[in-house]
């Protein structure tokens, strides 16, 4: 599937939603949005867990592109990279948005239709 120019394969879409599927990580992606550029140590500090528990749920972020990392003389920053998500999102909404806007523009027209009915049999009365 092609969204804005990126390929996102079955492959991809499958280590974004495993690595979404752990609170943990959801946590972690919170942490990095909120704080652009943490170190390692810095978001390890905000978790009960070992460094390297810390450490193999980055792996799987990255790998799912979730995070970017770089190096900073010792330190490692981590960065938000949206974008696997958005093409998620772009992928159903892109295709499925016009058919459902169609159908609640439909409901909401039967709706209004209904309403205007039953007010003017009430101004009969």
């Amino acid at each position: 599937m092609i969204t804005n120019n990126y390929m996102i394969t079955n492959n991809d879409m499958d280590s974004i939603f495993q690595a979404l599927a752990h609170t943990t990580r959801r946590a972690m992606l919170d942490h990095v949005r909120d704080t652009p550029g943490i170190t390692v140590g810095a978001l390890a500090q905000k978790f009960d867990v070992s460094r390297i528990a810390v450490m193999n749920h980055l792996a799987v972020l990255e790998k799912a592109n979730l995070i970017v990392s770089e190096k900073d003389g010792r330190a490692r920053r981590l960065y938000l990279n949206a974008m696997p998500i958005q093409d998620i999102y772009d992928r159903w909404t892109d295709s499925y948005s016009a058919h459902w806007a169609d159908r609640v523009n439909i409901i909401k027209h039967a709706a209004e239709a209904v309403a205007r009915k039953a007010n003017k049999g009430d101004s009969d009365v």
